[in-house]
């Protein structure tokens, strides 16, 4: 027990050791799980945890019906159908340092999407590729919904185990099946509010 204590404090004092702006770095870009490289499909024989697949379920809010709420906290998007009823999807959202919140309207619609990552994307992390087309390897996946004119998208995903986790750099995610039914049920000019707390 002692030696674990021992471990334990060394690993502080290593910690503290960092300069500050390391620590800093270290926690603001760290995702809560490891996802495939883009080009890799894992969506073949994963099943989604219940808790993460769509349901209709009891949800208060003022909301107008056909209003899309992202609630980043609890990593699920909720499709407000009216009488405090929604149907929710679980969702994988922003990594530390890249969750925000706001309201904006979908401003356009895409299938199967190619894959362009924004110059800020490509300097933290340059072995990105700079295009890669729509395709089942693409992390856009299936279909994606751009959110008014930010850089950020509603989307499907090549990686279905990251659903329920802080792992993107601000957009959203849904397994394909998912998004398609997302994408079938909402129009260009949807209402979507982005909780972040």
């Amino acid at each position: 027990m002692n030696w674990m204590r021992s471990l334990a404090i060394a690993g502080a004092v290593v910690l503290c050791a960092l300069p500050v702006a390391v620590v800093a770095q270290v926690s603001a870009y760290a995702p809560t799980v490891n996802e495939p490289p883009p080009g890799v499909d894992t969506n073949k024989g994963f099943e989604l945890p219940y808790e993460y697949r769509r349901q209709a379920v009891f949800y208060r809010t003022n909301e107008e019906p056909g209003t899309i709420i992202v609630n980043t906290h609890d990593r699920f998007l909720y499709l407000v159908q009216g009488n405090n009823r929604a149907i929710r999807y679980g969702v994988g959202v922003g990594r530390d340092g890249f969750q925000w919140g706001g309201v904006h309207r979908i401003s356009r619609k895409a299938e199967w999407p190619d894959w362009t990552p924004p110059s800020e994307m490509i300097a933290r992390q340059p072995y990105l590729p700079r295009f890669m087309a729509g395709g089942p390897g693409n992390p856009m996946g299936a279909r994606a919904m751009y959110i008014g004119t930010t850089v950020y998208r509603v989307h499907g995903t090549n990686a279905p185990e990251t659903i329920g986790h802080s792992v993107s750099s601000g957009c959203f995610r849904l397994v394909n099946s998912e998004i398609e039914d997302l994408y079938e049920r909402v129009p260009v000019g949807t209402k979507i509010v982005v909780q972040h707390r």
